[in-house]
């Protein structure tokens, strides 16, 4: 009977040996769960302040640009000097666009 014990005993002090290094292990992988939890959080919070602050320019960029079209707008409805002006304008900004594109492409090749 007290062989019983003693075993009993010896495979108890096994057995706590192994659930604390089982409780160790488990305690690790939960502060490592909760330090990338907190990482997440933090993450979320940036890129929401990051796209509260692109909604803001982009309601500022639509004012402007419908500013633009109502003045456009006006000037296409002129006189006919306005429309010859307009289209010489036009012309200009596409051969510009051209060049510069020309030009971008010479100097990456």
């Amino acid at each position: 009977m007290a062989d019983w014990n003693r075993g009993n005993g010896a495979v108890d002090d096994m057995l706590d040996a192994e659930n604390k290094l089982l409780a160790d292990n488990l305690a690790s992988k939960v502060s490592r769960l909760k330090s990338l939890a907190y990482d997440i959080d933090k993450e979320a919070d940036e890129q929401n302040s990051y796209l509260d602050g692109m909604d803001s320019n982009f309601l500022s960029a639509t004012g402007l640009l419908s500013g633009s079209v109502k003045r456009f707008s006006g000037m296409v409805r002129s006189g006919k000097d306005n429309r010859k002006i307009l289209c010489y304008v036009s012309v200009g900004l596409v051969l510009v666009f051209f060049l510069l594109y020309y030009l971008i492409y010479r100097l990456q090749n």
